[in-house]
């Protein structure tokens, strides 16, 4: 596979969520995450989004590693979409999400949950390291800058997340994004590098 496709699974996962997130009713995308959109009657959606997505970035990242590009990129490039396409399994429903569950988070979280946390984990960690290793895959000092510039955005971002979830703030949804955007267009700026 060309590394292109990558690009286009990065960029349409982001495309998808937004519009559908904008669009769902009952969902805030200041308050809920990205994985609840993948519960309810249109969370379909949003798990094809996951699958889809995931193996798109997966086919490039091996496309990159076939066609010898950075082998580093290429691997963690993997990981990412691998992780991506893990994350179909469910979140519980929680905060409010779908409409009618209680709000605030469950006594006792299921199995998949778990599952879905540590695919998340996986993902969430991976992008600022896709950046890193992008500082060092890409020739010339424009793709390092933005490399490093895209790092320390992603990491602050990543700890309002982090505190925003275990606070249950109503900007989670906000600060989760504030991390999967521009990470995820970093990811398709990078695959686009090297078609």
């Amino acid at each position: 596979m060309a590394p292109w496709i990558g690009a286009l699974g990065a960029a349409l996962f982001v495309t998808v969520f937004l519009i559908d997130g904008a669009t769902r009713p009952g969902y805030s995308p200041a308050r809920h995450t990205v994985s609840a959109l993948a519960l309810g009657p249109r969370g379909w959606l949003q798990r094809a989004n996951f699958l889809a997505c995931g193996a798109a970035i997966t086919a490039g990242a091996v496309g990159l590693l076939t066609s010898g590009g950075h082998r580093m990129l290429g691997l963690v490039l993997t990981i990412f979409g691998l992780a991506l396409v893990a994350s179909v399994i469910p979140m519980d429903p929680m905060r409010g999400y779908p409409p009618g569950t209680p709000d605030g988070d469950p006594g006792e979280f299921s199995p998949a949950h778990s599952l879905h946390d540590g695919a998340g984990a996986i993902v969430f960690f991976a992008l600022p390291v896709i950046a890193v290793v992008s500082a060092f895959a890409l020739p010339g000092v424009a793709w390092t800058v933005g490399a490093i510039l895209v790092t320390i955005v992603l990491m602050a971002a990543l700890a309002a997340f982090q505190r925003g979830w275990q606070e249950d703030s109503p900007t989670t949804g906000t600060a989760q994004r504030a991390v999967l955007v521009p990470g995820l267009l970093w990811v398709a700026a990078v695959f686009l590098a090297f078609s």
